[in-house]
């Protein structure tokens, strides 16, 4: 009787000796069970559809596997020219591009062979840089005189196109609106805004505003002769507009980080570069430039991760139109699950997976970690 209180706190210390030991992983599994329940779950069904055919009968629904016939239908078979467009011969100015970008990737291979390289390294730089090359090929074959781009070169060039045009005009704004000038603070309010407006909401906004024959800007664009001229009618018009709202919305997301990385450097650096007698073009090449690379390297990838998902913007301005000209990868997903092609859908959806990627991993190991290591 007199051992009973001495096994009970005994049981009672174990208990807390085990409970303190693995206590972070107790706190942690609810989320990792959320993350099973919400994406990696999701992720193994959405993988098995895409290999299947699901046909929905009466009373329930027919699931029959079909291997890599979804894929196939897309790379080579009735959905080739809705997902990867036509590939017809490019002209010579599209040869040089080719070029250029293969030399500017055998000079990188050259430069890392100079370092120190690893037989991994090497293996997975040739990989890359020979997909990198023919994807140059490819992407000049839809763009052609005589071709036309599919869905995926569509995604690409709204993340790319996109992506340089925001950084650009982002870092613009932000080096204005650190200088001593009037009313900047109120500029800063204001280049903020688009990003606080919903993307429907800029979508119907951009709608009406590139409508010249009923619009608000119909008298400028009369003015201008433009009223009988409609975006949504030609491939480029209307990808353009898509582009522009796209590039409205997100510049200030690019803005806001930069200017906060700006206005965080040293004001040591740049007085001691005016005492020097350093002019302001000298300053920002290469004093704020270098100091904010790595802040640019994490909001290109952000931002890169997040363009590959575009899907609201061309669905509210053209309809993916005219024909599928604007039609992003992540839209065509959602038409062809609309018309209940849910097999077609996934096949669609690892596509826009693995191109992201590839794109994703293949600028955090080339540019987004050493720019970070600086």
């Amino acid at each position: 009787m007199n051992n009973s209180p001495v096994r009970t706190a005994s049981r009672v210390s174990r208990v807390r000796s085990w409970f303190d030991t693995h206590a972070g992983n107790i706190f942690l599994l609810p989320s990792v069970f959320i993350i099973l329940v919400l994406s990696i779950f999701p992720l193994i069904i959405s993988a098995y559809l895409a290999l299947s055919r699901l046909q929905f009968v009466q009373g329930g629904f027919d699931i029959t596997f079909v291997g890599l016939r979804n894929f196939r239908k897309l790379i080579t078979g009735s959905s080739r020219r809705h997902f990867r467009g036509d590939l017809e011969a490019i002209a010579p100015w599209q040869w040089v591009i080719v070029a250029i970008v293969t030399l500017l990737l055998c000079y990188a291979l050259f430069r890392y062979l100079r370092g120190k390289p690893t037989i991994g390294g090497f293996i997975y730089r040739v990989i890359t840089f020979a997909v990198l090359a023919w994807g140059s090929y490819f992407v000049m074959q839809n763009l052609s005189p005589e071709g036309r781009p599919g869905t995926l070169v569509v995604t690409l060039i709204y993340v790319f196109v996109g992506l340089f045009f925001q950084y650009f005009i982002g870092l613009s704004l932000a080096l204005l609106t650190t200088q001593n000038i009037v009313g900047r603070r109120f500029f800063r309010v204001v280049f903020l805004l688009p990003m606080m407006i919903t993307p429907v909401g800029i979508g119907y906004t951009f709608r009406m505003v590139t409508d010249t024959s009923k619009g608000p800007f119909k008298p400028l664009w009369q003015l201008f002769g433009l009223a009988e001229t409609s975006w949504v009618n030609d491939p480029w018009g209307a990808r353009w507009a898509v582009m522009i709202t796209d590039i409205w919305q997100w510049t200030p997301f690019v803005f806001i980080i930069l200017l906060a990385a700006i206005e965080g450097l040293p004001t040591e650096l740049f007085e001691a570069a005016h005492v020097d007698g350093a002019g302001r073009l000298q300053i920002f090449w290469n004093i704020t430039l270098p100091q904010i690379v790595p802040v640019s390297a994490t909001i290109v990838l952000i931002r890169m991760i997040e363009a590959f998902k575009i899907v609201d913007l061309p669905n509210i301005l053209t309809f993916g139109g005219p024909g599928t000209a604007t039609e992003s990868m992540t839209l065509h997903a959602f038409f062809s699950w609309r018309t209940l092609d849910i097999g077609g859908s996934a096949a669609i959806a690892y596509m826009l997976m693995l191109t992201s990627l590839f794109v994703c991993l293949t600028y955090t190991n080339l540019v987004y970690r050493k720019a970070v290591r600086r």
